[in-house]
């Protein structure tokens, strides 16, 4: 029964490894370096360009606030056609005079300037706005772009330890095989009982499901990197080997704090927005100012109004003027308003200081997170070689007799498990080492 199971277990383990290969054929394959792989990221992430286009409108916004200080002109035509009336005329002895002919036909074109001059620093205050919220909202790029490489080296560093994995169990595959075909020999020598066969039978059955769970392992792995570079979920990708972590030193708690407050573009999109609810006081006060316009229009129509009499011909008249205006009562609107803006300024600052300490946490629990990762690479690292001469040693008793079976399955599992912790205490630095970075807004180094 058991060699049944060993039998339907093996073929279904060739089936899958054909049907990898045949994946494999009709996939594109690239070897990439983490750096290669941020840069396709960066160039093909949707999120950025999602933020691109606020940046861009925040700009455009910008500019719109700032055309509306400078001069406008504008032009307007029209055509009317009155309905026929009597000429107005005057009766005298001598004869009748029309003072007003009427013509039916009246054609217009307008151009008109229009020049604000004193706007009780509206528009100002509204410049200052729209230019503190697109300062904000590079910063808010500049985050994305942070979170986006997290996210890659997230996926890519999971393809790594699937590599690693994968590696790990190949490896013990091939040792489990060797060793059976050891005992195999014992038992023909009337040296190992059946049932110890069997034991190593059961367990090389079971590394070679773990062989296909870490082949999907990597499938998964890569299709998830593919994703979250932007590349088609067919591509195969490839990473690097070997990672060298040994020469890398950490600074310290402080001065990756002073880092964080210096760099994190959460903060200075904060102090943008500060900037911007406090011109944001000024803006909802500029109501108790008075609103004074200049502007100039030229008239050119055939008849034009202003001359007198009547003349069915263009004629051009221009006019200048000086306007201003000044809410004298609205209900203590502007008050409110303005109450309102110093309550939403007073807001923003408590979420900045909120947002200060948060950074100041995140921080702190990155740096230790880093710390004890660093330090599980080195015992891990010192494991696998204890592991590997443990199994060297084991291996050499079995082959002269002197130990146990159990006990080279036991030095065979505790190899692969040593290698499986290795890979994964490295992939734990990495990934620490990109929150860190991340939550100090830069590079360590």
């Amino acid at each position: 029964m058991i060699k049944e199971i060993y039998r339907i277990k093996f073929l279904t383990t060739i089936f899958f490894a054909f049907l990898f290969a045949s994946l494999g054929l009709a996939q594109q394959k690239r070897q990439l370096t983490l750096d290669q792989s941020i840069q396709i990221g960066l160039e093909n992430s949707k999120t950025l360009h999602s933020s691109k286009m606020k940046i861009t409108s925040a700009e455009a916004q910008l500019g719109q606030i700032n055309a509306s200080k400078l001069p406008s002109l504008s032009m307007g035509a029209s055509y009317t056609r009155l309905s026929p009336i009597n000429p107005f005329q005057v009766q005298t002895p001598f004869g009748n005079f029309v003072i007003s002919p009427s013509i039916l036909d009246n054609y217009s074109a307008t151009l008109t300037l229009q020049q604000p001059i004193f706007t009780g620093f509206k528009l100002s205050s509204s410049s200052n706005i729209a230019k503190y919220n697109s300062l904000a909202a590079k910063q808010d790029y500049n985050k994305d772009e942070q979170d986006v490489v997290y996210s890659i080296k997230s996926a890519y560093w999971n393809l790594y330890l699937a590599g690693k994995y994968k590696e790990a169990v190949d490896e013990n595959v091939r040792e489990m095989k060797a060793h059976l075909e050891d005992i195999q020999n014992f038992f023909k020598q009337g040296l190992a009982t059946r049932n110890e066969v069997l034991k190593v039978e059961v367990q090389l059955s079971q590394s070679q499901l773990n062989q296909i769970d870490a082949q999907n392992a990597v499938n998964l792995a890569v299709v998830n990197l593919d994703n979250a570079i932007g590349l088609p979920l067919t591509t195969e990708v490839e990473v690097q080997k070997d990672v060298n972590i040994e020469s890398e030193n950490i600074a310290s708690l402080s001065q990756l704090i002073d880092l964080a407050l210096k760099n994190r573009p959460e903060l200075k999109s904060m102090q943008y927005h500060i900037d911007a609810s406090k011109s944001g006081i000024t803006l909802a006060e500029s109501d108790y100012y008075p609103q004074v316009f200049f502007s100039g229009q030229y008239v050119y129509a055939q008849p034009n109004q202003r001359i007198l009499p009547t003349q069915n011909q263009f004629k051009g008249t221009w006019d200048v003027s000086v306007g201003l205006s000044l809410k004298l009562w609205n209900w203590g609107a502007t008050k409110d308003q303005t109450t309102q803006a110093e309550a939403q300024f007073e807001q923003t600052k408590d979420t900045f200081k909120t947002l200060k300490d948060a950074v100041t946490l995140d921080v702190t629990q990155s740096y230790f997170n880093l710390v004890k990762a660093k330090e599980k690479v080195f015992v891990t690292k010192q494991g696998v070689s204890q592991a590997e001469e443990n199994y060297r040693v084991t291996d050499e008793k079995f082959k002269q007799g002197l130990t146990l079976n159990s006990e080279l399955l036991d030095a065979e599992a505790a190899l692969m498990q040593a290698k499986t912790n290795y890979a994964q205490a490295i992939v734990d630095y990495e990934l620490a080492q990109a929150q860190l970075e991340k939550a100090t807004g830069g590079k360590l180094n």
